[in-house]
């Protein structure tokens, strides 16, 4: 890109700063999007530290002299931006990250309240999904927003982050991401290095997943949302595998083996048959629902989203977010479609 100070001809006017603005940084927003999610968890403060890049994007563009790409120079602004958002230990977690789970029929009857606990948030796929008419959009590697990845991000310092998601996701080499944090290549070569051993400790290798567009996918899916809005427990017991987990923030109890996820949900979560409504989407990668549950005066009102981690076999994992803002954040109105 040809530096607005270095330009020829006439001087550009305000409206001429404008648009070139927009034309050479807006087919990257969707993968800062994408990226931003993924160093803070939150898909709504995402949402933030994007815009707070294109603001400082705005304001440095007059200076802008071309000495890297448009792309590398917004990465390095939003990665920035994260990293001083989260500082040194600020992470958002999952219920699995807090301990264990409970497998039996001991499971408390009143799952314990994570009240103050910064919660992970699913990123719906329309938000970074390119456009059709928008062929210039880089592609998201989606495998790197599956939830249970994102959720293992968060035990990294937040430069380690900054480092994996720079170097083994966005491909940047050692050079590029040491100049974009203002490190050297050897410091950045260290903090890979731990950064990939951390995640291995963590277990953070994915599951043999099938995509969302299987039939089988498809199938699970139907059979997930049914037995919610029919209230029937034995249909989640041909969906759900032996070894399921359940997760649902913001409680911190969360619950492995099918029978023991069977067990909480029938008597806790289920209910009768009217008072839970899904529409199947998209979220992480992964198939998913958005929820809208009856309220104490009979009204179906927003309740938050879930995200399924399916294979062949079965459902392997759910994590709920009881969060009504995800209903908007998907694209859902405040009452459920009819």
């Amino acid at each position: 890109m040809t530096s607005p100070k270095n330009s020829s001809g006439p001087e550009p006017t305000a409206v001429d700063t404008d648009e070139r603005f927009v034309a050479d940084t807006e087919p990257y927003r969707r993968e800062l999007l994408a990226h931003c999610y993924r160093m803070v968890g939150s898909v709504h403060e995402a949402e933030d530290l994007v815009q707070e890049t294109y603001i400082r994007a705005w304001r440095g563009y007059a200076t802008f002299e071309g000495r890297s790409s448009v792309r590398t120079w917004l990465y390095t602004i939003a990665t920035n931006v994260c990293t001083t958002a989260l500082g040194d230990h600020r992470r958002r977690v999952l219920p699995a990250g807090l301990g264990s789970a409970y497998t039996g029929p001991d499971a408390p009857p009143n799952p314990e309240s994570g009240a103050g606990i910064s919660w992970l948030q699913p990123l719906p796929d329309a938000l970074i999904t390119p456009a059709a008419d928008d062929p210039e959009t880089s592609a998201i590697d989606r495998e790197s927003l599956r939830l249970a990845l994102v959720a293992s991000l968060q035990h990294l310092p937040a430069r380690q982050r900054a480092i994996l998601m720079l170097r083994d996701v966005l491909a940047f080499t050692a050079a590029e991401t040491a100049e974009m944090l203002g490190t050297t290549p050897a410091a950045v070569k260290t903090g890979l290095r731990r950064a990939r051993a951390r995640l291995t400790e963590l277990g953070a290798a994915p599951d043999e997943l099938i995509e969302p567009t299987d039939p089988r996918a498809r199938t699970l899916l139907a059979g997930y949302i049914a037995a919610f809005e029919h209230s029937d427990a034995h249909l989640l017991e041909q969906v759900l595998r032996a070894d399921a987990t359940l997760e649902a923030t913001p409680f911190k109890n969360w619950y492995a083996g099918k029978v023991a996820c069977i067990r909480q949900l029938r008597k806790y979560v289920l209910g009768a048959p009217g008072d839970w409504r899904m529409f199947p989407t998209l979220a992480n990668g992964q198939p998913a629902v958005v929820t809208y549950h009856r309220d104490a005066h009979g009204r179906l009102s927003p309740y938050g989203a879930a995200v399924l981690t399916l294979t062949a076999t079965g459902i392997t994992r759910v994590v709920a977010f009881q969060d009504p803002t995800l209903v908007a954040a998907f694209g859902f109105p405040s009452t459920p479609p009819s």
